[in-house]
């Protein structure tokens, strides 16, 4: 039975223990009773994908309410009347403007800037992006939250072949300012450490966790004193939060074991997991947890970066994906390229999900949130930059309106859209790279 008080439990309540300390999740013992509805708190989140699409296996055929879901689409049948498709929109800044760079480095420093960068190879030329959306918005919404913003990446960075002979900027598609990336991070040991270490190195925490056994146990007599004080449906939430962290922490454990026999190491730990599925899946709950506790508000997630040589043999491709994307309009390669699309949005279904029943406040996580989802091309055979795939999900805290196909002017700039999602996270900017005014309709103001 919950008593009504008017006493709360903060909201930056912090359990402590050896090397550790654990941000709770939301529970209805912070707000006091007989408050007014509680504020939600918002959430962003970029997740980025290379080389285009198979258009005609992405687009839906209809606009408006129940559009019927295109193969690329399937895996998100769950969440149908969750999301939003965008079509006609483009990043024409990604484009040629005979100054030598390449398609694919356009692609990913334009992607949340609208701005055109220049080939660094050639004399005199200096790195100049601009600050991305992503890092606007947390600079309003994340200025309290622990961590400002996390970027992270399930595709390793390399500097392999490149167009115009330079892999800087597809690496990243999160730029601090105009010369200075926010570099991704693709280890679930890193992160999970970054969320629930506190202070020391590496070492020392892993010293601190082989002594206690986990994170878990080092915080579990307080956290057991806390349960003691709180209500039946929060001491519910709290056991579900705390069992989410244990299994992502036995994944990761189990991983290292069996990457070497002795994790020696410190500062950073080799093994990660060998799949990209098992890999991008742990991230994703990383990401989960990092919001349920509102370590962070903001994330940008490079799932394939442009120029991925990575293959997918789980799904019948064993052939590099950029090389596939250059289809040629081959038949059986576009097939591979349209499989290869839909097992990235199977994998942005597994976040979806999550998010979907993961409780916050008065509603979910999704429906506190906004995650776009997209790629910098639209057709990876022509390095065509028009018509990129755009996803929207989430409500945004009912800001917007979930379960519609919008398609707009061609050549209606990604950075309206963009410039719209910030003017409903607080930021207000008259222009945002090559914006020109905002959606019409504006799907994130229709809610």
């Amino acid at each position: 039975m919950n008593f009504i008080t008017k006493k709360s439990l903060s909201r930056r309540t912090i359990l402590k223990g050896a090397g550790t300390a654990l941000a709770l999740p939301f529970l209805d013992s912070m707000v006091p009773a007989l408050s007014a509805q509680t504020k939600f708190t918002p959430r962003v989140g970029f997740v980025y994908v290379s080389h285009g699409v198979i258009w005609d296996d992405w687009k839906p055929k209809t606009l408006g309410a129940n559009f019927e879901l295109t193969p690329n689409l399937k895996p998100l049948e769950k969440l149908r009347g969750q999301f939003n498709i965008l079509s006609g929109l483009s990043h024409l800044e990604a484009d040629t403007k005979g100054d030598g760079s390449g398609d694919h480095t356009r692609a990913s420093a334009a992607w949340l800037t609208g701005v055109h960068v220049y080939d660094r190879t050639r004399p005199g030329v200096e790195v100049k992006v601009a600050t991305s959306a992503d890092q606007i918005i947390a600079r309003e919404i994340g200025r309290d939250s622990p961590i400002p913003s996390l970027e992270l990446t399930t595709d390793t960075p390399s500097q392999g072949s490149c167009d115009a002979g330079d892999c800087f900027y597809v690496n990243t598609v999160s730029w601090r300012n105009e010369t200075t990336p926010n570099m991704t991070e693709n280890h679930p040991r890193i992160v999970f450490e970054r969320l629930f270490g506190d202070g020391g190195n590496a070492a020392q925490r892993l010293a601190a966790a082989k002594s206690t056994g986990s994170v878990l146990d080092s915080v579990a007599a307080e956290a057991q004193r806390l349960a003691k004080s709180l209500g039946r449906q929060d001491r519910t939430k709290l056991s579900e939060y705390m069992e989410s962290i244990r299994e992502i922490e036995n994944r990761i454990q189990n991983t290292e074991k069996n990457g070497s026999h002795e994790l020696a190491l410190p500062d950073r730990p080799l093994s990660i997991p060998d799949t990209f599925e098992e890999h991008t899946k742990l991230m994703f709950d990383l990401q989960v947890l990092a919001f349920q506790s509102d370590m962070t508000r903001v994330f940008t997630f490079l799932m394939a970066r442009e120029l991925s040589l990575r293959p997918y043999p789980s799904i019948g491709v064993p052939e590099a994906h950029h090389s596939i994307s250059h289809h040629r309009d081959d038949k059986e390669l576009m097939a591979k390229k349209s499989l290869i699309d839909t097992h990235h949005v199977r994998m942005l279904s597994y976040l979806l999900e999550k998010m979907a029943a993961t409780p916050d406040g008065d509603g979910s996580l999704l429906d506190h949130s906004l995650i776009m989802y997209g790629s910098a091309m639209g057709n990876g055979n022509l390095h065509r930059h028009s018509d990129v795939p755009v996803l929207l999900a989430g409500k945004l805290g009912g800001k917007v309106k979930t379960g519609n196909h919008y398609a707009y002017k061609q050549d209606t700039p990604v950075c309206n859209l963009l410039a719209g999602i910030m003017d409903h996270t607080g930021v207000k900017m008259d222009k945002f790279g090559d914006s020109n005014g905002r959606l019409q309709p504006d799907p994130i103001s229709l809610g």
